[in-house]
């Protein structure tokens, strides 16, 4: 089955509620990774993503300052599953207690997983303007630079949690999502 046709828009305004988004970024190796997260907000075309310090998107993210924000939709729910006990992070077979974050993962039943375009059963569009691919079954795609890198929760001393700041460089939607009469703008009912 071919993926549905896609428009290059620039969205007149970014609100999606508070969906489910599917993070593409690039792995040390040049394979790619997909977190799935529901920490994200927009303001313009700038999005917050609220991730783990030491998450493989993360620390991706930060190396290379590319991204590509996906939005998941209902029809979604069992490829969004099969990567939700996943991580992109080797590390996480043999962390030990002094390694924080990836022992938390391990002792909550984490998995490592190469290539979670397979594992979801997903198929990878390529870019215009960063590395790593849209995620083609995804309606709205959104190429992405990272902008900022603001630590969280610092008043509370406790470590881990990170809010990214990225700006929206391309937006890809569905034609089926679009509002029909005006070029750039998505039918907030679809």
């Amino acid at each position: 089955m071919s993926p549905p046709p896609t428009s290059t828009i620039s969205p007149t305004i970014y609100y999606w509620g508070t969906p489910v988004v599917l993070i593409t970024t690039e792995n040390e190796d040049g394979t790619f990774d997909i977190a799935p997260m529901s920490s994200a907000w927009w303001l313009g075309n700038r999005c917050m993503l609220g991730l783990g310090a030491d998450s493989q998107s993360t620390i991706n993210l930060i190396r290379t300052k590319q991204c590509v924000i996906n939005m998941a939709d209902d029809t979604m729910v069992g490829a969004v599953n099969a990567l939700a006990m996943t991580t992109g992070s080797k590390a996480v077979t043999t962390a030990t207690e002094d390694m924080g974050y990836l022992y938390f993962k391990r002792s909550q039943g984490y998995q490592y997983v190469k290539d979670k375009f397979a594992r979801a059963g997903l198929t990878p569009a390529a870019s215009n303007v960063v590395r790593p691919p849209r995620i083609a079954e995804c309606p709205a795609q959104m190429e992405a630079e990272l902008k900022g890198v603001y630590d969280m929760m610092g008043d509370m001393d406790i470590r881990g949690f990170i809010a990214l700041e990225v700006m929206v460089l391309q937006t890809h939607v569905h034609e089926s999502i679009r509002w029909v009469g005006y070029p750039n703008r998505i039918d907030p009912d679809k």
